[in-house]
């Protein structure tokens, strides 16, 4: 018997700091037929309101150093205004939005990563993802919409990277569903020249990813993105689009991760 399809999509931070693309996106999202999961992040927005509150952020290598006043903003960024907008807006789209994090439910349980050359401070590294809590969701109608914010079995919340949050759920709902998943961001796509907006490199496999990586042609951006998607790949995800706000519209441009 064939698994029911699952739409698991991810949205950055720019997007979300525009209302017209995000309203527009919210759109598109909310006519997707079927099940369907929104998890998005929100750094830009963290980093204006810790500058207001007069919080220095510090980053390394474009990864945010999480010290406690940093969690502090991105528990009330993430997990408060930014959550309960899109939740309302899905609402007024006749989405069943359910705002989540990973406290919830104990739906994403993480330890917090461990201080090599680099203290991230309270930052996630996910150990588990809850499929039954998840799935009860889906069955009831709801539209799960996750902040990256994940928790440890002790009760201390973590900033988490919500493309792994993504990355993580699509694998672990893909024992129940076919699962699919995108990842809007600015950009088009993967670009093959990073000045050239509609360089767009239409799909990529395992080896064309390994050429990419030799002839550094991928932004240190992009690493981990790309990364996380072959992962997801190898553990059952079936499909996974990278793309702009307009990528859940059919015969748009965007880059297709294959195996």
């Amino acid at each position: 018997m064939r698994k029911q399809d699952l739409t698991i999509v991810k949205i950055g931070g720019k997007l979300i700091e525009n209302e017209e693309r995000l309203s527009s996106f919210l759109n598109d999202f909310s006519a997707l037929n079927g099940l369907k999961i929104l998890i998005h992040g929100g750094g830009n927005m963290a980093t204006e309101i810790a500058t207001k509150l007069g919080f220095p952020t510090k980053m390394i290598d474009g990864r945010r150093i999480t010290d406690a006043n940093s969690l502090k903003v991105i528990v009330m960024t993430y997990g408060g205004l930014i959550n309960k907008t899109i939740v309302a807006k899905l609402q007024a789209l006749q989405a069943n939005a359910v705002g989540l994090c990973g406290a919830d439910g104990n739906s994403i349980v993480s330890k917090k990563r461990a201080v090599k050359e680099i203290d991230y401070g309270f930052v996630g590294d996910i150990e588990t993802v809850n499929t039954r809590f998840i799935n009860s969701l889906l069955e009831q109608g709801c539209v799960p919409v996750f902040s990256a914010i994940s928790a440890t079995r002790e009760g201390q919340l973590l900033n988490t990277n919500g493309d792994s949050v993504a990355a993580e759920i699509a694998k672990a709902m893909s024992s129940i569903y076919n699962t699919q998943l995108y990842f809007c961001f600015e950009k088009k796509g993967v670009l093959a020249n990073p000045q050239d907006e509609n360089s767009v490199i239409p799909e990529i496999d395992h080896k064309k990813y390994q050429q990419l990586l030799e002839e550094k042609v991928i932004s240190e951006g992009m690493l981990p993105k790309l990364h996380n998607c072959f992962e997801a790949l190898d553990h059952g995800v079936n499909k996974i689009f990278l793309g702009n706000a307009d990528v859940l519209k059919m015969g748009n441009s965007c880059t297709k991760i294959i195996k």
